[in-house]
C-alpha cells in the first residue's frame, strides 16, 4: 500500500462548531458505573427463500435500565430501546410488516435506502397508526452500506427519535464481502449509535422540558443505549460503524494517544480509497465506517474514544492473534454519471436559526411540491447555508430517495473523506456545497436539515421524481388537519390542547404546515 497522508483536523469550520451555540450543553461523564457496551442483536427473518426475505419491524414501548435506580421509559424497534440491527442483502426482495404498538402514530423512515417514495421511504406521508400493521416490499439494489431506520412523523420526529426510535440497517453485497475488512458482527464489527440524553427525576426523559428549537441535547452520552460503556477487544483490528443518531449534537471523535484509524465508508457505502486520520467529525445523521488497529497495545491497556474532551467508550485490550492485514489503495469504484447539460441546477438555501429556520424562504408544506426531477437523470443541486460564520451553525443537509456524490465546497474539492456516496452532508455557514444526484425510483421525497428540531420547525421541502409517461402522478399526501386530529385523539385531548413544541416555529412566523 502506498504512503497516505494522515489527516489531523476535523475539516469543518471551527467557529461554527456547536460548542459555540448559545444553547450548547456540554457532555459530562455520568456518575453511573461502567457497563458493557450493548450490542444490538440481529433481527431474525420471519422466513426466507433464495430470493425473498420477510421481516416484521415493530415499534414498541418499554423500559430500559440505563442508570442505577428506576428504569427509563423508552421506545424501540423490536426492543425496548433503539432496536435490533436489520440486515439487507443486495439483489434480494424484502417483504416488511410494519407494526405500531405505540400509543400514537409513527412512521418508519429507511434513511439512506434507495426505495420509492413517499410510502415505502417512510416519511410523514406514511403514518402507521396505533395497533395497525402495514405491508411494504422492495428490492435492495445499492452498494453495501451502514444505513439506519428512524421515525419521521413530522412535526413530531424529534420526540419519537428522542424516545428511542432509531436502529442500524446494514446492506451487504459481494464487492464489500471480498475486501479485507473485519465483519464478525459483535466481535470485530460493531455498530455505534451516538446519542445524548438528559435524565430527569426518576431517570426519565422529558422532551418538552428539554426542547430547544435549535436542537434538543442532553449532557449524558448514550452509546448504543449504554451509559459509560466498555468493550472487550479480542481482535487486533476493529471495525466501527459510527452513526450520529442525535437530535442535534455533533461528535468530534478521536482516540486516546491520537491513535490513527482508517475511514473506509461513509453514508452510502465504502469509500473509493481508505482515509487515514486521527480526528473525525460527524454531523446529525451522518455515518462513517472506520477500522482501528490495536496492534501496538498490550493486554490490560485501555484505549478511549472521545468526543471533544469527553470519554464515550473505553476499549479494554485483551490478548489477540496478530493480524498484519493491510488495506489496498483502492477499495471500490464510484459511479460518476454525466450531468444532463440542459438540466437546471437545483437551489437549496438553508437559512435562519431557532424558530426562524426556513428552506428557500419557506417553511415546510405537507401538500406543496417544491421541486421536480426526472427519474434517472443526473442533475446538480447547490446546497447553501446562509448563516454567518460568527454565531451561525453547520446545517446537515439530507435528501430522501437515494445517494449523491459531492462535487465541491465553495468551488473547491470536497473533504478527503467525502469521495464516496452520501445522503447527508454538513454545510458550513456561508458555504455552498454542490452535489450530483440521480433518483432511481419515482415518488415524493423530502429534503431538509437533519438537526431534527430544524426539520420539525420547517427547514424542509419536498420534490417529485417523475417519469415522462406520468409527469404529474398524484400521490395521497398527509395533511395537517388529519395529522393533528389523529394525534389529539390518541392523546385524549382536543386539537387546541395538543402540545407539539415545534409548531411554535410556524406560529411565530405566521405560517402553517398545510
Amino acid at each position: 500500500m502506498s504512503q497516505q497522508p494522515i489527516y489531523t483536523d476535523y475539516f469543518f469550520d471551527e467557529p461554527a462548531f456547536n460548542t459555540h451555540d448559545g444553547g450548547y450543553i456540554p457532555l459530562a461523564v455520568s456518575v453511573a458505573p461502567e457497563q458493557a457496551l450493548q450490542i444490538p442483536s440481529l433481527l431474525e427473518p420471519d422466513r426466507q427463500t433464495a430470493t425473498d426475505v420477510w421481516y416484521t419491524v415493530t415499534a414498541q414501548a418499554g423500559e430500559s435500565q440505563l442508570l442505577p435506580g428506576p428504569k427509563t421509559k423508552t421506545w424501540g424497534y423490536n426492543a425496548n430501546l433503539l432496536g435490533k440491527t436489520i440486515v439487507f442483502k443486495r439483489g434480494k426482495h424484502y417483504h416488511i410488516t410494519l407494526k405500531n404498538e405505540l400509543p400514537e402514530l409513527t412512521t418508519f423512515h429507511w434513511h439512506g435506502l434507495d426505495v420509492s417514495g413517499p410510502y415505502i421511504d417512510g416519511g410523514c406521508h406514511a403514518p402507521v397508526y396505533p395497533g395497525e400493521a402495514k405491508e411494504i416490499e422492495f428490492t435492495v439494489d445499492q452498494p453495501a452500506a451502514s444505513l439506519w431506520l428512524h421515525a419521521h412523523p413530522c412535526p413530531n420526529t424529534g420526540y419519537d427519535v428522542w424516545q428511542g426510535l432509531a436502529t442500524s440497517v446494514l446492506v451487504q453485497d459481494d464487492v464489500e464481502a471480498a475486501l479485507p475488512f473485519p465483519r464478525h458482527y459483535g466481535v470485530d464489527d460493531l455498530p455505534l449509535v451516538l446519542q445524548d440524553r438528559h435524565f430527569h427525576e426518576n431517570n426519565q426523559w422529558d422532551y418538552d422540558a428539554d426542547y430547544d428549537p435549535d436542537g434538543v441535547q442532553g449532557p449524558t452520552a448514550l452509546i448504543n443505549g449504554t451509559v459509560n460503556p466498555t468493550f472487550d477487544v479480542t481482535t487486533q483490528r476493529l471495525r466501527l460503524r459510527l452513526l450520529d443518531g442525535a437530535n442535534r449534537r455533533e461528535w468530534r471523535l478521536h482516540f486516546s494517544d491520537d491513535l490513527v484509524f482508517e475511514q473506509i465508508g461513509s453514508d452510502g457505502g465504502i469509500l473509493p480509497e481508505p482515509v487515514k486520520m486521527t480526528k473525525l467529525m460527524l454531523t446529525c445523521a451522518e455515518r462513517a465506517e472506520i477500522i482501528v488497529d490495536f496492534g501496538h497495545y498490550q493486554p490490560g491497556d485501555v484505549v478511549t474514544l472521545y468526543s471533544d474532551d469527553t470519554p464515550l467508550v473505553k476499549f479494554k485490550i485483551h490478548a489477540f492473534t496478530p493480524d498484519d492485514t493491510k488495506l489496498p489503495d483502492h477499495l471500490v469504484d464510484i459511479d460518476d454519471p454525466a450531468v444532463d447539460p440542459d438540466a437546471p441546477i437545483h437551489k437549496v438555501v438553508m437559512s435562519g436559526m431557532d424558530e426562524s429556520v426556513e428552506l428557500n424562504g419557506k417553511k415546510f408544506g405537507m401538500q406543496r411540491i417544491d421541486d421536480r426531477q426526472e427519474l434517472g437523470k443526473t442533475e446538480y443541486w447547490d446546497i447553501t447555508n446562509t448563516n454567518d460564520m460568527e454565531g451561525g451553525m453547520v446545517h446537515p443537509y439530507h435528501t430522501h430517495g437515494g445517494q449523491f456524490t459531492v462535487v465541491s465546497r465553495n468551488g473547491h474539492a470536497p473533504y478527503p473523506n467525502e469521495h464516496g456516496y452520501k445522503d447527508t452532508i454538513g454545510v458550513n455557514p456561508g458555504e455552498t456545497v454542490r452535489i450530483k444526484m440521480t433518483f432511481n425510483h419515482p415518488g415524493i421525497f423530502m429534503y431538509h436539515c437533519h438537526i431534527i428540531e430544524h426539520e420539525d420547525g420547517g427547514m424542509m421541502a419536498q420534490l417529485q421524481v417523475y417519469t415522462p409517461e406520468d409527469p404529474h402522478k398524484h400521490y395521497q399526501l398527509m395533511d395537517m388537519d388529519t395529522l393533528m386530529a389523529a394525534l389529539a385523539k390518541e392523546r385524549g385531548v382536543s386539537v387546541d390542547q395538543l402540545n407539539i413544541p415545534s409548531m411554535n416555529s410556524y406560529k411565530m412566523m405566521g405560517m402553517d404546515m398545510c
